[in-house]
């Protein structure tokens, strides 16, 4: 076993410290992903979140016993026993793989931590205690280690009676948690139940009556150790002793940092203790809980995973195998292997397995868990009837199946009753999900998830009747008693009245907490108003007084101080300058309000400037003058990019001092925009998006926010999303070209690579790689590598941009290139010099075709002709493919094909109108200005002599009159030929321009 840790990564902690949240965040930045959890209910909620962020037609659901799968998901969300073995996603996860020294689920943990992987990113989430045996058997994985976002504090001892709300009571029996819940429901009102026997669809009823708030106690096992996601305040443990499977054993500190952990929220603190018979904690154990320093996992558990099917008892032996790596220990027999040593003892199971093949099933069948935990020799003997019809019949008896699924099919009787049917209809919905295993699989798995759903919400009403006590509490009674209640608010904003919770104050808004109302809200809410008013104007003083690094804006818009929202952001008349309105109750008045309302412009100016500060620069620039400042103006009205063609008459205009000035702003003038580089990043995309989301109602818009984790991925294009509002796209810093969208920078590169291509002229010298025959071009490798394209995808890249091809053989390529004066050859540094000075020399802006599209693909191909190529399996020759040789569209190839109809051409500008010219980036104007252009602007702006007009102009600005052409394509008629254009007026270098470091060192190189 080689095993290696490169590419992996091992993000470790306590509890509350992000983790699968950074997961989560991770995946949806790769093109696909598997995330593995530990838990059915974990992946159900992990799962949701997914299809909040990317759609529910991108995320699959695998577990044993439920299976949603999209044909075209990109996220699998899977418990980690259902994760596959191998996998070709981008992004792996595994989450709490400190469960791979489990004695039960350990070795399924092992085997996917030590071998799958992510094509481009593995993570591995969980505690701290890992870090060794990970390093040790993974050589090269990168640790992380997050610390624990809110602080975890040991209470001591208390009642149960006594304990604080927001508890949740730990105990590792049913009929313990259920004495406990009793208890409580007596005392205190009520309690949820969430024991790891119950349905996911139980536990999340019954913890959605907790957090709802419903109910103010929660009683579980240790089933809420694992990363479910509650609002507890304190962790009360009323057992400490619990039976693993195999032995009654104290839990280890680990296990009860893991539980405890619990308790606190995101920023707000927790607390754990002690209730019940437990004894104290000692200081020891104290301190290693709320430090979270517990002892290193020595050893993983692990199981082969080379199963030998020849025959029964080689598999037996394969089975007992040891392993060969220090760090390793060998598992005891789980369920399925104990299922398989019974049945290996039967004869009638002997005598039908008799291939490799029924060993397979066998083994198959054996992996049926035991959700009835029943004795193993029962649950072999079902096992045994399945897998006699796999063999026999080739699908499971439906009959058979029928009956079994008509005895749970009943929703009365008690608690237990309840329990015992849910356990035997999750035998049956796993049943229904093997593949191969029904001749309907379908209707069984509706069929079985119907039952389970049904019996599961009578399971809920159960636990609710018997542990909820809806009719009195504790507070109704004390209420009655007192004239004058009593009401405190702590440092978490919970607001209480004579000791229970009546709201929660968030920023300066007081949200009543459900239950209260009736006929003594009115006294609650007096008392709890009175506490209130004078709380409003401390928390305003101290916002007043804060630093902004207390104060977040967050991209829904919202103003948040320590966390709490505390304002919202609104359109004004300046986009750049958006209104701040108070998020706060009518008790925040006066000089109050007004401090902290004048906190918080001063916060969001501050980041504006901040964030956005190339373009809070250039609104403020005082030396820009004339044209320059309404460019200027215009590029701040547009949050930093222009498109080139709405400003080409503007830009013509400008002198070279206004460029320049312009320029020493970081303004770029490039080829299709003209925009500032600074504000393509990940933070200035995000904020220029909510000031323009503000301005136009755009925060509910599909599309809004999904564009930014794209940019801050670094990808070069994406596939459009149809739905989107399109000037997303543009404010990421994407163009939108139909059916991809662009990076502008990327776009502005392709357009330096293509100029020197069709500058280049038969008969000179160097003839740069891709170049033809001076106005065509194929394809190279740089521009396949800067787009990350492949041939195929660059078709239809070149052909968005506004390029037509034409197809000549393999041959008549070859034979052209082979006339011309020297053989293919890559330009020299001089050489290089002169190619981007006759680029900007010979740059016209209404001479270029504007680019439409970028791919994603990697760059493994290179635009040259293709010999023909033996077919093996057929025997056949297929036909070489064509070179595709590439010109700038002409003004009558505006349209697509589809819109060019009989009689109707030359009204493609109108008839396309403005949609054309959005969406595919072909109008009139939008071809002319891109393919030979390029930064051309800023080219003469350095300095450079003029080498000729593209456009042949003579000097009243007339176009003269070119050479007939025989078609559409541009092609010069037999006898004539390209001739060199008229020399253009020198004009003064400007010191600034970056083309005179290159004229300096065209002249080195020549010496």
């Amino acid at each position: 076993m080689i095993l290696s840790g490169r590419g992996v990564t091992a993000v470790l902690g306590p509890t509350n410290t992000g983790k699968t949240h950074y997961a989560i965040e991770r995946m949806v930045a790769h093109g696909s992903g598997v995330i593995g959890l530990p838990l059915r209910l974990l992946a159900r909620e992990v799962y949701t979140r997914l299809v909040e962020k990317v759609g529910a037609v991108n995320v699959a659901l695998i577990t044993g016993e439920e299976k949603i799968a999209p044909p075209k998901a990109k996220y699998s969300v899977c418990t980690v026993e259902a994760m596959p073995r191998e996998t070709n996603a981008a992004f792996v996860a595994i989450d709490e793989v400190q469960l791979a020294g489990d004695l039960e689920r350990g070795h399924i943990f092992t085997d996917r931590v030590l071998h799958l992987r992510g094509r481009e990113e593995t993570l591995l989430l969980g505690a701290g205690t890992m870090r060794p045996i990970l390093e040790k058997l993974l050589p090269g994985i990168v640790v992380v280690e997050r610390p624990r976002l809110s602080q975890l504090f040991y209470a001591g001892q208390k009642k149960i009676t006594r304990l604080p709300q927001r508890t949740a009571i730990v105990a590792f029996s049913a009929d313990e948690v259920y004495a406990i819940a009793e208890l409580v429901r007596r005392q205190r009102g009520g309690a949820a139940v969430v024991l790891g026997a119950l349905s996911p669809r139980t536990r999340n009823a019954q913890v959605g009556l907790y957090q709802s708030g419903d109910v103010e106690y929660l009683v579980a096992t240790d089933a809420i150790g694992m990363g479910l996601n509650l609002d507890v305040d304190h962790v009360a443990f009323a057992q400490d002793r619990k039976f693993d499977g195999y032995q009654f054993r104290n839990l280890n500190p680990a296990e009860m940092g893991q539980i405890a952990g619990r308790a606190g929220r995101h920023l707000r603190d927790g607390t754990f203790g002690v209730t019940g018979r437990v004894d104290p904690f000692d200081d020891e154990l104290v301190e290693r809980i709320e430090t979270h320093q517990f002892d290193a996992v020595k050893v993983l558990q692990w199981r082969t995973k080379n199963f030998d099917f020849s025959s029964i008892g080689n598999l037996r032996l394969s089975l007992d195998a040891a392993p060969t790596i220090q760090g390793l220990s060998r598992a005891l027999p789980a369920i399925d292997q104990q299922a398989l040593e019974y049945l290996s003892r039967y004869p009638e199971i002997i005598e039908v397995t008799t291939s490799p093949e029924r060993v397979e099933k066998l083994w198959e069948a054996c992996a049926l868990p035991d959700y009835r935990r029943i004795a193993p020799a029962q649950h072999a003997d079902l096992i045994s009837t399945l897998y006699f019809d796999l063999v026999k019949r080739g699908t499971v008896n439906e009959d058979f199946m029928a009956e079994q699924v008509r005895r749970a099919d009943r929703t009365d009787g008690e608690i237990d009753t309840l329990s015992a049917r849910i356990a035997q209809i999750r035998t049956w919905t796993y049943v229904s999900n093997r593949p191969g295993w029904l001749a309907d699989p379908t209707h069984w798995q509706e069929k079985t998830r119907e039952i389970e759903d049904r019996l599961s919400d009578a399971l809920h009403e159960r636990l609710t009747k018997r542990f909820v006590d809806r009719r009195t509490s504790v507070l109704m009674r004390r209420l009655r008693e007192n004239a004058m209640l009593e009401a405190e608010i702590s440092v978490n904003g919970d607001v209480f009245v004579e000791g229970h919770h009546v709201g929660q104050l968030a920023g300066f808004r007081f949200t009543p907490a459900p239950g209260t109302e009736g006929p003594d809200q009115k006294a609650v809410q007096s008392a709890a108003q009175k506490a209130l008013a004078l709380e409003f104007e401390a928390r305003a003083a101290r916002l007043h007084a804060s630093g902004n690094g207390d104060l977040a804006l967050s991209s829904d818009g919202l103003v948040r101080w320590l966390g709490e929202p505390v304002a919202r952001l609104a359109a004004g008349d300046n986009i750049m300058k958006p209104r701040v309105i108070l998020l706060a109750d009518d008790q925040l008045t006066g000089n109050a309000r007004d401090h902290a309302v004048a906190r918080v412009e001063r916060f969001v100016n501050h980041q504006i400037a901040t964030v956005l500060k190339p373009l809070d620069d250039i609104s403020r620039a005082e030396d820009l003058q004339g044209l320059a400042k309404g460019l200027a103006f215009q590029l701040v009205e547009n949050l930093g990019v222009l498109f080139r063609r709405d400003v080409a008459e503007e830009v013509k205009s400008l002198d070279q001092d206004m460029r320049a000035s312009m320029r020493r702003y970081g303004v770029r003038f490039g080829a299709y925009h003209v925009f500032l580089p600074a504000l393509l990043k990940p933070a200035p995309a995000e904020l220029v998006t909510l000031l323009w989301a503000l301005k136009n109602d755009g925060l509910g818009k599909p599309g809004y926010g999904d564009l930014i984790p794209v940019l801050a991925a670094g990808r070069t294009s994406v596939v459009t999303d149809p739905s989107f509002e399109r000037m997303f796209y543009k404010l990421a810093g994407f163009r939108f070209l139909g059916k991809r969208a662009v990076r502008i920078d990327i776009l502005e590169r392709l357009a330096d690579l293509i100029r020197p291509l069709l500058q280049w002229k038969p008969g000179q010298q160097s003839r740069p790689e891709g170049a033809y025959d001076g106005r065509r071009f194929t394809t190279t490798t740089a521009m396949l590598s800067i787009l990350g394209a492949t041939l195929d995808d660059m078709e239809e890249i070149l052909k968005g941009l506004g390029y037509r091809a034409d197809q000549v053989t393999a041959e008549e390529a070859q034979a052209f290139l082979a006339s011309q004066s020297g053989e293919p050859a890559k330009a020299d540094d001089a050489g290089a010099v002169d190619a981007a000075e006759a680029a900007h020399d010979d740059a016209d802006p209404q001479d270029a075709s504007e680019g439409e599209a970028v791919a994603e693909a990697p760059a493994a191909e290179v635009a040259v002709a293709e010999a023909p190529a033996a077919d093996a399996s057929a025997g056949e020759v297929a036909e070489p493919k064509p070179v595709l040789l590439w010109r700038p569209g002409g003004r009558n190839e505006n349209q697509r094909g589809e819109n060019r109809r009989p009689g109707n051409r030359g009204q493609g500008r109108e008839q396309g109108g403005r949609e054309q010219g959005e969406r595919r980036g072909e109008g009139r104007r939008d071809n002319r200005e891109a393919a030979n252009r390029g930064d051309g602007e800023r080219k003469r702006d350095g300095g450079r002599p003029d080498r000729g007009n593209r456009n042949d102009r003579n000097d009243r600005g007339e176009r003269k009159d070119r050479p007939d052409r025989n078609d559409r394509g541009g092609k010069p008629q037999q006898g004539q030929r390209f001739e060199a254009k008229p020399p253009r007026k020198e004009k003064p270098l400007d010191p600034d321009s970056p083309f005179a470091k290159l004229a300096a060192l065209k002249e080195q190189l020549k010496k």
